[in-house]
């Protein structure tokens, strides 16, 4: 997670800059979530169902 922390800093917080990173975490988050299953726990990444939104929001283009 630092490298999105680090590119935020970079870049005054604008998370648009940083996309890149971002939808490394998510992806990750979802092969996290298609392995142990919805009722997993991590404290990176967000709730499955909040997950999906935002990668299908990131998928059409909405940040």
């Amino acid at each position: 997670m630092c490298a999105i922390q680090d590119c935020l800093t970079k870049n005054g917080y604008n998370e648009a800059k940083c996309a890149k990173f971002v939808d490394a975490l998510y992806e990750c988050c979802q092969a996290f979530y298609e392995k142990n299953g919805d009722s997993a726990v991590t404290a990176s990444c967000p709730k499955p169902n909040l997950l999906r939104l935002k990668m299908e929001q990131r998928k059409n283009g909405i940040q």
